[in-house]
């Protein structure tokens, strides 16, 4: 029997790892570690968060990736099959538009403050206008990997609610990417009718994101193999980022087409990458101090110090 016939990865995946040269032990890891429930440890975890990130798709066929926040218990488990989340995107906010019943959402769990994070992909069940559920369709863990550790240290009054909106990156854009060690990309596919949408973290030392005109090429680091990023992204190319200032509250949110570069003299010019990713922004939406937590660097996690910047 060929294990990769029943490989839980969808075919950009697949094809991924492959390219890496482990389809088949991710054969075989997968059905070990993605669950179809909130294990025990993932249900304790999210009622201990402050903030997750959420990724979206909306009506344009545009995915977003957003950050929602409020005191720690907001997001909790009922049951193995469901997380609850007590609070809902601003209406400043792009993802807010793409919350409806039945659509599919991916969910990150993370803690700057101790790099424990799991992922979550799944469809929103009952939605009201101050929280909504999320029928799970797959959880797993991930590794501590790149991320910078950031401790939440105060709460704004108020989040602000103003919004501008652009058709590509401006010179603030540039400034504040240029300037970033971590962000967050949404992407999702349509498989045989049935979409998954996922929202992961990419970290790395400050800078490791290059920027030119509205181009951004961004390196692919060693990682779980999992590829669930840029599977998505081979299949279909176009991704929505978050970038945070976490020391302001302020929010960049983008989102445009991708491609994938594998191999090449332009991935030997990013030290520490093994393939890098570029996207074409489109839509830009910046909304300063949209959150109300305030987080403080403390340190680089050691894998993103070992990694340069291209």
């Amino acid at each position: 029997m060929n294990p990769i016939e029943h490989s839980p990865w969808h075919a950009g995946e697949r094809y991924l790892q492959h390219n890496a040269g482990a389809a088949e032990r991710m054969a075989v890891v997968g059905p070990k570690v993605i669950r179809d429930h909130l294990p025990e440890q993932h249900r304790d975890f999210y009622p201990l968060l402050p903030y997750l990130v959420l990724g979206v798709v909306d009506e344009q066929g545009l995915p977003w990736a957003t950050m929602i926040e409020a005191a720690p218990g907001f997001a909790h488990s009922p049951d193995p099959q469901t997380l609850q989340i007590d609070s809902v995107p601003s209406v400043s906010d792009p993802a807010r538009a793409a919350l409806h019943r039945g659509a599919s959402v991916g969910v990150l769990g993370i803690d700057l403050n101790t790099r424990r994070r799991n992922r979550l992909n799944g469809r929103i069940g009952s939605l009201g206008h101050e929280g909504f559920s999320i029928e799970v369709v797959h959880t797993y863990g991930n590794c501590p990997k790149y991320i910078q550790l950031r401790p939440v240290v105060g709460v704004a009054r108020r989040p602000d609610t103003r919004v501008e909106r652009l058709d590509g990156l401006d010179a603030a854009a540039h400034a504040m990417i240029r300037n970033a060690d971590t962000f967050f990309v949404a992407s999702y596919v349509d498989v045989a009718g049935e979409r998954s949408v996922d929202v992961s973290h990419r970290g790395g030392y400050r800078g490791f994101v290059h920027v030119e005109g509205n181009r951004l090429t961004i390196p692919d680091f060693a990682g779980n193999l999992f590829f669930n990023t840029l599977g998505n992204l081979h299949v279909n190319p176009v991704a929505g980022l978050l970038f945070i200032d976490f020391e302001s509250g302020d929010v960049l949110q983008v989102t445009g087409r991708t491609s994938l570069i594998l191999d090449g003299p332009q991935v030997a010019r990013f030290e520490g990458a093994q393939r890098l990713w570029t996207v074409t922004v489109e839509h830009l939406v910046r909304r300063p101090a949209a959150l109300a937590l305030r987080w403080r660097f403390v340190e680089f996690s050691p894998h993103s110090l070992a990694m340069g910047n291209g």
